[in-house]
């Protein structure tokens, strides 16, 4: 289940609380100032846009939040980009549920597709690896080499990533696979100057 914390004034989190039972997620509520440790515990904060003016210093503890974030809105103010989406007041039961279960779904995606290799952050929807504020571009098959050699503690070998990457497609032998892991290495070497990216030996590649 979704656990969702209101931060906002009392009458705003009164009105949740009596709409508590049609929600499709775990609902606290909160009208102070939070500890982060209680923040931490909750996938998702609702935050009403008055509790700037009432909470002081609200808006950079809620910054430092590395949570989903959904602002509040009265029907003439700006909207933030700061947080993952924006509502409108007065609020719709069936839009509040719609859209924490999109959030909570793109970002359950965003984790499976993203994987870390070290220092590495590898992103299978972008097709990138990045490491800080670099990045190379990976083909599809570059993609499940790393993704096979990483699954496996030790070295793989050629014929395993034959049968695994490949299919074992009659165009491709040994020496195809050779020349895709020379490419992989000399791209993280040009764009990282690391040369220890992929290992080898006589058993085959790791990372």
């Amino acid at each position: 289940m979704i656990n969702v914390l209101s931060f906002g004034p009392e009458k705003f989190n009164t009105s949740l609380e009596e709409l508590k039972d049609f929600f499709n997620f775990n609902l606290r509520l909160n009208s102070k100032n939070p500890k982060n440790d209680l923040l931490q515990n909750f996938d998702i904060l609702i935050i009403h846009e008055d509790i700037f003016k009432e909470v002081a210093d609200a808006r950079n503890m809620i910054k430092k939040i590395d949570k989903i974030k959904i602002l509040v809105l009265k029907p003439n103010s700006k909207p933030a980009e700061q947080f993952s989406s924006n509502l409108y007041l007065p609020l719709n039961i069936k839009d509040i549920n719609k859209i924490i279960e999109n959030l909570i779904a793109k970002k359950n995606f965003s984790k499976n597709s993203s994987i870390k290799i070290r220092e590495y952050i590898l992103n299978k929807n972008e097709k990138k690896l990045l490491r800080f504020n670099d990045f190379i571009t990976l083909t599809e098959k570059e993609i499940q080499l790393l993704e096979l050699l990483l699954t496996n503690k030790k070295s793989v070998h050629k014929d395993e990533i034959l049968k695994k990457v490949w299919k074992y497609a009659k165009d491709v032998d040994t020496h195809t696979i050779e020349t895709h892991v020379y490419r992989l290495r000399k791209k993280i070497k040009d764009k990282f100057f690391d040369e220890k990216f992929i290992r080898n030996n006589k058993d085959g590649y790791s990372l």
